[in-house]
Order: structure tokens, then sequence, then C-alpha cells
């Protein structure tokens, strides 16, 4: 047997495991890995099951090529593949121009690749369209974070703060089903003494949890977080110390919070006074604490607003740059963090610098050896960049990476038919997912367990996931289809194949950046299990806790948002009477391609369905398990009915991880945030019927 110590390669935990493979290459197996301290050995259902999806029969491990529209996908050698892919991209070019060329990342790619993917777009194919599906996981986060602390990580903590803090309050986040492991820390942060505040429109299995559950409407965060500030500055708990010392901006915000009184706020969220007043008690009442937030929050027309006021709530009250206090996203994609710092996002380069900053268009273009009027500058967001896909100015040619825009973009109806319009899509992905089956290629993509590569988890640790099997024959990696496709394209040089020499790149890339690596190496990781960036030089230790001297900002000083409460995009009428709001089951992951073919995690969870309260369930005269349609203004799914009272009567909740009738994906609205472009996928207006 050999024993390799790698990672998981869901969610952004990164979870150390171990792998077991035998010598005579038979079935590997999963073991804990009870050293690595995110996880401490434990492991969800997802995890141990990684390796199902490697096998034969269910991955992909020879491209395939269509020979013409509406055709079938036959196997193919990958010169042929490559050849095709090559001319696709440029045929797009040449007749509609560079910007008719297009790339679409995903959050789970490693460092290396989205760093090279990055690069690609920009080198080879000279074009500013690159975005990937991290923009619908933590861009309100990040673009909060960034306003307010002049830096975005994450978590500007290690995950073991949160059992240590007096009092978290978690927005809109269900770590019991997306990343298990991490409940232990809320627990022991009650065993410890701390309490746990929950905001939810569902009572979940993390809410229960809980020492208060607060249920507001969905799309009411935002003035929650402002109900919140309002009782903090009535009441003269504002550290004032705190605020004069270390931040800006708070009269302005002040001036809103003032306009946002009890009464008003249990008005527009169905929260009760009382429990408004015992959550800022409990809040301000403790030492330290920590407020998170996850998709509930973000996923909003205004979800940087929404993010910064529960910002401005632990700024008011001194609990940021502190030990045991502050604000904090948590991530949802393997490598959300990674994947946006280092390249893949539309306004973005490598070290989370500004493509529109003359100094870093001048380092990058040093590191890349090009010259720096020869880089595109910034290309359009993920949704708008799919919405535009096969139209008049849009891109006409799309590579793909590892995403499934098909079930998890919103108004997904309309972004298949989007997809469909392209004159040319290449895909590579390690399985054929609803997006791949539309493509005109498809390459069979290595993963996890069989390719080196570096990914960042939410707590901005650097980790590196280690080769434990030998890929099938057919499959090749992404950093060798780039390469390959570089070629090509007429760029010879710039595209190494090998994950450590394109990570050594990425460190030179990053150096005197935000999101500076250059002092991280495999060695280090290897070391010291993970090395927390910003990390400048070889003898820095890394940096866990960010702001504890000083924010990020110019004058070091945090700054408070003016924000106000606004409706979501789309309210609740007579024609859709209800709220819908989506997210994820324990059993399942993001678009679930991958573990949706793996035969425990479907007995687990089988298919999608419709939450409701037994109010609403007696009105609609709908028995649990009957079917149900729900209907939005984009689309109609179909699914069986759940009846429970842990949602709120005027809610509906469904699961996003399946195609077909049920996606969920079809419904939402996909109305963006103004700053962030995050889409508004966890609140729309719908009307629910049986299915006669």
């Amino acid at each position: 047997m050999t024993t390799t110590d790698t990672h998981c390669p869901y969610c952004s935990l990164q979870c150390g495991m171990r792998l077991q493979v035998p010598h005579d290459g038979g079935e590997a197996h999963v073991l804990a890995r009870p050293g690595f301290p995110v996880n401490r050995g434990a492991l969800c259902g997802k995890g141990q099951s990684a390796t199902a999806v490697l096998g034969a029969g269910v991955r992909l491990t020879a491209p395939l090529i269509r020979d013409k529209r509406g055709g079938e996908l036959r196997e193919a050698s990958w010169t042929e593949a490559l050849d095709r892919v090559a001319a696709g991209l440029a045929a797009a070019g040449q007749r509609h121009g560079r910007e008719s060329v297009a790339v679409f990342g995903g959050g789970g790619l490693t460092n290396e690749k989205a760093y090279l993917l990055g690069k690609f777009a920009r080198v080879a194919l000279r074009t500013p369209n690159i975005d990937y599906n991290g923009r619908f996981c933590m861009s309100s986060a990040a673009a909060a974070h960034k306003i307010a602390f002049g830096l975005d990580r994450g978590l500007p903590f290690p995950l073991e703060d949160i059992a240590k803090a007096g009092c978290v309050i978690l927005v809109g986040g269900n770590p019991a089903e997306t990343m298990p492991p991490a409940l232990r820390y809320f627990r022991e942060l009650r065993s410890n003494g701390g309490t746990l505040i929950v905001v939810d429109p569902r009572r979940t299995r993390t809410a229960e949890q809980a020492d208060l559950h607060l249920q507001p409407v969905p799309g009411t965060d935002l003035a929650l977080a402002l109900g919140l500030l309002h009782l903090a500055i009535a009441d003269g708990r504002v550290d004032q110390a705190f605020v004069a010392e270390r931040t800006t901006g708070f009269e302005a915000a002040r001036t809103a919070a003032m306009a946002h009184w009890p009464e008003r706020v249990e008005g527009l969220t169905g929260v009760p006074v009382h429990q408004l007043r015992e959550a800022l008690r409990l809040f301000a009442d403790a030492a330290t604490g920590i407020v998170l937030t996850a998709r509930g929050p973000e996923q909003q027309s205004k979800g940087t607003d929404t993010v910064g006021a529960w910002i401005n709530l632990c700024l008011a009250l001194g609990k940021a740059g502190r030990p045991g206090s502050g604000y904090g996203c948590l991530t949802g994609q393997g490598n959300g963090q990674g994947g946006r710092e280092h390249g893949q996002k539309a306004d973005q380069l490598p070290g989370y610098r500004s493509i529109e900053d003359p100094a870093a268009r001048a380092h990058i273009a040093h590191v890349w050896e090009v010259e720096a009027d020869d880089l595109p500058g910034a290309g359009r967001s993920a949704y708008e960049l799919l919405d535009t896909l096969g139209t008049e100015g849009g891109a006409r040619a799309l590579l793909l990476m590892g995403s499934n825009p098909v079930v998890s973009a919103p108004n997904a109806a309309h972004i298949t038919g989007r997809l469909r319009a392209l004159d040319f899509l290449a895909v590579s992905d390690l399985v054929l997912s609803e997006t791949a089956h539309l493509a005109d290629v498809v390459l069979p993509a290595t993963q996890w367990a069989e390719e080196t590569g570096t990914l960042t988890n939410l707590e901005g640790r650097v980790i590196l996931r280690r080769r434990a099997l030998t890929p099938p024959q057919g499959v090749r990696t992404d950093l060798h289809v780039l390469r390959e496709l570089a070629a090509r394209l007429g760029v010879d040089k710039g595209f190494p194949e090998e994950a450590e020499e394109a990570f050594e790149e990425l460190r030179r890339a990053s150096a005197g950046g935000p999101a500076d690596y250059a002092g991280i190496s495999y060695r280090r990781i290897r070391a010291e299990d993970g090395v927390f960036w910003p990390c400048p030089g070889e003898e820095h230790p890394g940096t866990p806790r960010l702001f504890l001297e000083r924010f990020a900002t110019p004058d070091g000083r945090a700054r408070f948002a003016p924000v106000t409460h606004r409706p979501a995009a789309e309210e609740p009428d007579h024609e859709y009477p209800l709220y819908l709001t989506t997210g994820r089951v324990l059993s399942h992951y993001q678009s679930g391609a991958q573990t949706r073919r793996v035969p425990e995690l479907n007995r687990a969870a089988p298919g999608p369905f419709v939450e409701l309260h037994p109010q609403l369930a007696t009105r609609l005269g709908v028995a649990d398990g009957e079917a149900l349609a729900v209907t939005s203004r984009r689309g109609r799914a179909v699914a069986p009915a759940r009846v429970t009272d842990t949602i709120r009567p005027d809610t509906v909740f469904m699961p996003f991880h399946w195609a077909g009738a049920g996606r969920a994906n079809a419904l939402t609205n996909p109305a963006l945030d103004p700053v962030s472009r995050m889409p508004e996928f966890k609140v729309c207006a719908v009307r629910v019927e049986r299915v006669r």
C-alpha cells in the first residue's frame, strides 16, 4: 500500500485526508488525517466517497468531438481535439474580433490552473472576457470586505478563533450541511460558554444548534443588520474609543441606521422586537464577537450593502481588528478564494491586483514577458458574460473549465439557450456534465487525486494537494491543455505543464500584491500544513490573523458603509405570492455533476424537493411527497413536496443540485448587485401549485 496525504476535492474547508492505494492499482481508500488542523480527521460523506467519481464508467476517459451541429459526440484523439479547440477559438477571433472569444473558469480549479487560465485569456487569446463561477459564490462579501478593510480574505482569522469567541452571529449559512466538519467549532464555541446566533429563514440543522434563531423574510438581512446597529446606538453600546481611533465614516452610517428603528425592522423582517433586542444584548455583552456571512445575505442584488451593514455592527461595537473578533465569510467553493486572487476574475490580475492599475499591469507584464499595453482591460462579469453568449457584440466561442452553468447559473434555461447559440463551445471536465453535453469538444481532465497543485481555503491557508493515483491513459491535466492550446495559437512559452513550475511563476506574479504568495513554496506548505497569505518572503511566518494593528486601507482605518434598506429586486405580488430561496443539502455539492454520480450520496438525497410550511401545504391541498410546480417569471420547476414547520409560511425552499424538471435555477432571478455583480439567487417571487 502507498499512503499519500492530500485534501478533499469539495468545499472551501479543504479537509485533510489520506489516500491509501494498493500497489496492484486497486481501488483507493480514503482515510482520516487527524493531524491537519482544519478538520482534525473529520470528513463528511462527500469527502469519504470522493474517489467514487474517479472510477471507470463514471468519468470521461477520452476526448469527445461533435462533427456537426446537432450531431452526436464521438471519441477522438487528443491531437484532433486540441486542433479543433484551437481552430474554433481562433476562427471566432478572426471573424468577430478578440472580444468575441471568452473563457469561463471554476472555483474548484487549483491556484496553478486559475493563474494560467487567466494568463491564457490575456496573453494567448488577448481577450478581456474571462470570469468564473466564483462570482456566484462570495463576490458580494469580497466587495464589502475590500471597501471596509482594504483587503478581502474570506476569514481574516483561523477557524479555531470561532470556538474562542464570546458570541458568533452566523447569517445565512448552514455549515451543518454544507461543510459538516466545521460544525465542531460552533459546538466548541457553546461548550466554552460562548453563544451562537443564527439568522436564516429556515430552521436548518445549524439553526437547531443556536442559542437564538432569527427567522427573517428572505431578502431582509440588510434591514436586520441596520436594526441591530440602531439598537446599539440607541442603547449607548457603541465602542466610542474604537470608532474614533480605528474607523472612519461612522456619522453617515449612524444616520442611516437611525432610520431603522426596531418596530420598523420587525415590520420589514418579521423578526420580533424582543428577539432583536436579545440578539444585540448577546453580541454587545460578549467580550469578543464574530459575524460570519454566507450565501444567504450575499446572493442578493444588494449583497454588498448587506455585508457592509453587518461589518458596520462589528465596527460600532469594537469587534473587529482585535483577537477573537471580526467579520468573516464562509466561502463555498474549494478554491473560491485563490481562484479570484490570481486571474480568473474579469477585473483582477494575479496577486489580487486591479487590472485597471497601471503599476499592476506593468508588474504582471514584466513577469509574463509581454507589453503592458497588450494586456486587455476588464471584461464582463460572469452572468453578463453568459447572458451575451452568441449575440452581436458578445462572445461567439467559449472555453469552459470546471463549471456547469446549465445547472448553476441563475435564469438557467435562458443561459442554456445562450450556450446553444455559440459558434463554438469547448468544455474541460471530469464528467459529461449537462453543460458538456452541449459542447463541440469535450476534454477529459485529471482531478484532485491524480495531480498536484495548491488551493487556498476559506481561512487564506494555502494548501497542497498531492498526486496519489495514476490517471487513465486518455486523460490529461488542464495545464497540459493550456500549454498545447497556447502553442497552437502562437504562444510557445510561458505555460508550464508542471504544477510547481507554474506556482513558482505565480509567486513572482503575486509578489507585492495584496494577496502576496512570494514567501510560500511547496516545501513550506508540506512542512507547515499550509501557509497563510500574505506571506511576502521566505522568512515571513505567514499571516493567520489580519488587521490586528491596522486595516489595509491607505490610512489604516476601517470604513463604515452608509447603507440603507431596499427591497429585493423582485418581491411577491398577486400573481407570484411567495418567496423562493435556494441552497444545498448535505449529500450533494454545487451543480451535483460529481456527487450525483455517487450511489451512496444519491441514496441519501435522490432528487430535488420543494420545502414548504404545513400552513401553505394545507392552503394548497398538497400532502408530503406530492408533486408541486413552482413557477417564477423565468421558468417552472416540478419536484415532490416536503412539508415541514422549519420554514416560514410565506417561503418555499429548493436545493439547486439537479437538472431536468426539478432545476431550481430555472426560477432564480439574475438581477445583479451593482458593485459585486452577484446575481440574486437567494430571493425571488414564485407561485406554487399542485401538479394534477
